[in-house]
């Protein structure tokens, strides 16, 4: 009988882990999908200012999002701090203070250069071969833009301090809103309206760090009002150094945002290297790209709850809980990749016809494409969301140094030296980029899982 009660008692805490990682995890999951949605948006009500705009704001925010991205990877950090903080004592107030202070002055820190480097778009993008008329719009749209990115750092930070607490609903209700003021505040830009001149691109830059603004001031007001977060004084003595934390900050983001820039790119090169390829094989990877952008938004949020469970686990220094966490995300995220995959390799027609006619004869070579490619992105799902929510369990141990080097060989020496070798060596084209980078992921994702299993040998846990 007491064996009974015993496994009884196990599985009860796996079903509460799962309680809990889900209730934590599809917040996180839908402000995610509301973030891609301000973006696609932004690219729709660009599209009917005309192809020469939609162009201009494409290399612009091409450029934007790769110093988003990064500092969005610096401000992560914040979350698994505050989490193994709360692990260890649940009431802790200072110590949270602290590190999302200095979280912000990180924000303040890295937002600087960017600016001094996004103020010189127009020179970057000429550097790069791009189009000068382009590059000249392209930088008018990036320079307002711009504004939003440091406000955009600090709602990131605020986010991760109430997931932390494991109370995302804030953050999502505040991104959902953003999604309709996005819509309401760029459309009267782009196309004027109450009394504003038509903008055009400039008025899509505006709005965007308009909105980037609001998000932050929602998210403050919130944590600076409501009871639950009211009591941490987050703003209190702001302008304190603070540099042992600062430093702390630093040596665990810096890796995250270099693993998250690298993922980033890889898939930039992508597109570079599908252009060299032809004009059919660009186009039937945007759509193809599209489609698994979206389904990663949910592996993406398992990840963000798995930091969370298992830092916690981590600061209360329970490793079968720290087992639980982590298993129960990562069985979460590759059992929904793998429903996507499933979608993607017998309904592949259905998807892509969401993107283009495909009754339209001059649409079959890039339809046929996207098909093949989709066919590939079945692999590449689960293996995305693996590493994906493998990182986030390691980032719940404060691990992300090693992870960075796994990303770098994995992304730009497999993933690239495959799809190089395969695409233009071997002539598979444009499924050979494909399956050069279902194999970089691949990597990464064994790579990131054994260092997860080993971590009681290697003393991470």
């Amino acid at each position: 009988m007491g064996g009974i009660a015993r496994e009884s008692a196990g599985t009860g805490l796996w079903r509460a882990e799962a309680r809990a990682t889900i209730a934590l995890a599809y917040p996180l999951v839908l402000t995610n999908i509301a973030q891609a949605l301000i973006h696609a948006t932004d690219v729709v009500m660009l599209g009917r200012v005309g192809a020469r705009a939609l162009a201009a704001g494409a290399l612009g925010v091409n450029l934007f999002n790769a110093c988003l991205i990064f500092g969005v990877g610096l401000m992560t950090a914040s979350a698994p701090m505050i989490a193994s903080e709360l692990g260890r004592r649940s009431h802790s107030v200072r110590d949270v203070r602290r590190t999302v202070r200095q979280s912000l002055w990180a924000a303040s820190a890295i937002a600087v250069p960017f600016w001094l480097l996004l103020w010189h778009a127009e020179e970057i993008l000429r550097l790069f071969g791009q189009d000068p008329g382009l590059s000249a719009e392209a930088a008018r749209f990036t320079r307002a833009m711009m504004w939003g990115l440091l406000p955009y750092f600090g709602y990131v930070v605020l986010r991760s301090f109430v997931a932390a607490l494991e109370r995302p609903g804030w953050a999502l209700a505040i991104g959902a809103g953003a999604v309709v003021m996005n819509a309401m505040v760029n459309y009267v830009l782009i196309f004027g309206g109450l009394g504003i001149p038509a903008l055009g691109l400039l008025g899509a830059g505006i709005g965007s760090a308009f909105t980037n603004v609001m998000m932050f001031i929602g998210m403050a007001v919130v944590v600076a009002r409501h009871r639950l977060f009211r009591r941490y004084h987050l703003f209190g003595n702001f302008w304190r150094a603070d540099w042992p934390r600062f430093a702390q900050v630093l040596r665990l983001g810096v890796p995250i945002a270099v693993t998250l820039a690298l993922e980033v790119t890889i898939f930039n090169a992508a597109v570079f290297l599908m252009g060299l390829i032809g004009t059919a094989e660009l186009a039937a990877h945007a759509i193809a790209i599209q489609i698994a952008s979206l389904a990663f938004m949910v592996p993406l949020g398992i990840s963000q709850a798995a930091t969370v469970r298992v830092g916690l686990a981590y600061g209360q220094g329970d490793r079968a809980a720290i087992g639980r966490a982590g298993w129960t995300s990562f069985t979460l995220g590759t059992g929904f990749m793998l429903f996507t995959a499933t979608l993607l390799l017998f309904w592949p027609r259905t998807l892509v016809g969401l993107f283009i006619d495909l009754n339209d004869p001059a649409n079959a070579h890039v339809a046929a494409l996207a098909v093949s490619f989709l066919a590939v992105a079945a692999l590449f799902q689960i293996v995305d969301g693996a590493q994906s929510v493998g990182a986030g369990m390691l980032r719940g141990l404060h691990d992300t140094t090693l992870p960075m080097v796994y990303a770098a060989v994995g992304y730009w020496v497999i993933g690239l030296g495959v799809g190089v070798l395969l695409g233009f060596h071997a002539g598979w084209g444009g499924v050979g980029i494909w399956v050069g980078l279902a194999s970089g992921l691949a990597v990464v994702s064994v790579l990131m899982v054994t260092r997860w299993m080993r971590r009681e040998r290697l003393g991470l846990a």
